[in-house]
């Protein structure tokens, strides 16, 4: 896969992930424990997305 559509992969998955959680913190039945779950999977794909605009591919990689 070329590195700008990987790039955009990571994008797309930030962007669903980012979704579901809006979604899930306006539910009234909203678990607390998978909100913080996606929170940190959403975090971790901004970091690898972070070092791939950086140059650092071959850590965003692993």
């Amino acid at each position: 896969m070329a590195v700008t559509e990987w790039l955009e992969s990571l994008n797309r998955q930030h962007q669903v992930l980012q979704n579901t959680i809006h979604d899930l913190e306006q539910s009234p039945s909203a678990d607390e424990a998978t909100i913080k779950k996606l929170k940190i999977e959403k975090l971790a794909l901004r970091d690898r997305i972070s070092a791939c605009e950086s140059g650092q591919m071959a850590e965003a990689a692993e």
